[in-house]
């Protein structure tokens, strides 16, 4: 991979579970040169512009019922697809790749038209609308799980897993006052938080502790839990760097089920509980929690069906059955993908090795 010619564009925004598999795929194209695709005022405007060039377009999703928002959405779109097709002329580009939402619709549109190679990662168990809709004009799909292929039969779809930043590989110290022989129970709401999972998790911490945990509460952009615990042992954060160091040293995880969060979770083998986000569209989130709870990696639960006092007790019996954990921790590590990254990279430059020799076997012998 180091054909310092082939000019890539990454249209990858939003959320980190679009943006960090994104940027752990551009670090293994290290010959490549890369230029980024965002929206402005997310995730990718904080991160991207530190390693590669970000460029920025206005473009929403298809949201609801047909109405005037749709026509907006729609033109909006059309206007996205040709800043991007003038993007990658005047640019020079010789190929996508976006790892969907919103950004990847007018991206796999302007690329397919004009002929380049596009390539798309689906790390959802069940794919998102653009990704449904475009997928037939990309070259590669590659999915995070295997049964999203099915949902995909008009696509080149190839399982890769999802790929995942380079210090979940590898291990990580901890800066955390957590007492060496204690079980560690984290809690992690996603970028964004969870008000109703952190007031229910803050009806529990009392039991835990009794029982001689250790628990980290990240609360995200959301409210803290109302209750006031005063113990050491429960450390409340709104934001913790290192999710690597924090995952591996963890006996348990409760977290939602955004796909990003869920491959973490299988890569650092940490059995868990999982809550999907009630809201999520297209309930995907259940759809990926369940992929984890059916290998007996995790358990899951409706947020609609939980109390405090259940969930209480069905950690009270995982932590006292350090066999069961063991085993979970198991069944997490068949599932994850630890060189994802490198197969996904791999496979994008083998495409365009093989679209490079056919284009200069026809342009030598244009009769054939």
């Amino acid at each position: 991979m180091s054909n310092p010619a082939i000019k890539l564009l990454i249209a990858a925004s939003g959320t980190g579970g679009h943006v960090f598999p994104a940027i752990a795929v551009a670090q293994k194209l290290s010959g490549y040169e890369i230029e980024w695709l965002g929206v402005p005022d997310r995730l990718e405007s904080k991160l991207v512009p530190k390693e590669y060039p970000l460029h920025l377009i206005r473009v929403g999703g298809f949201q609801g019922k047909l109405g005037v928002g749709t026509l907006k959405t729609m033109a909006g779109l059309v206007k996205g697809i040709f800043q991007v097709r003038k993007l990658l002329q005047q640019g020079g580009f010789d190929a996508v790749f976006s790892t969907g939402g919103y950004i990847s619709a007018p991206a796999i549109l302007a690329g397919y038209s004009l002929g380049l190679p596009v390539f798309l990662h689906e790390s959802n168990a069940i794919p998102g609308k653009v990704t449904r809709w475009l997928s037939p004009f990309c070259t590669k799909v590659a999915v995070g799980f295997v049964a999203t292929s099915k949902y995909l039969t008009r696509a080149q779809t190839i399982y890769l897993g999802t790929p995942c930043r380079e210090q979940f590989l590898t291990p990580q110290p901890l800066d955390l006052p957590i007492p060496v022989d204690s079980l560690l129970i984290v809690v992690v709401g996603g970028s964004q938080g969870a008000v109703a999972l952190n007031q229910t998790i803050g009806e529990c911490v009392d039991t835990w502790l009794a029982a001689g945990a250790t628990i980290v509460h990240i609360v995200g952009g959301a409210n803290a839990p109302t209750q006031e615990i005063e113990d050491p042992r429960y450390i409340v954060l709104p934001f913790y760097e290192n999710m690597a160091g924090l995952f591996q040293r963890a006996d348990l995880a409760i977290s939602r089920a955004g796909a990003a969060t869920l491959n973490e979770l299988m890569i650092t083998r940490t059995p868990s509980i999982l809550i999907p986000y009630p809201y999520a569209a297209e309930d995907h989130q259940y759809y990926n929690a369940n992929v984890l709870a059916a290998a007996d990696g995790a358990l899951l639960f409706r947020q609609e069906n939980l109390t405090a006092q259940f969930l209480a007790a069905e950690v009270l019996k995982l932590l006292q059955n350090p066999q069961r954990l063991k085993t979970m921790a198991s069944n997490m590590s068949s599932l994850g993908v630890i060189n994802s990254a490198d197969l996904l990279a791999d496979t994008i430059d083998r495409e365009i090795a093989a679209r490079s020799l056919a284009k200069a076997s026809v342009d030598r012998h244009p009769s054939l």
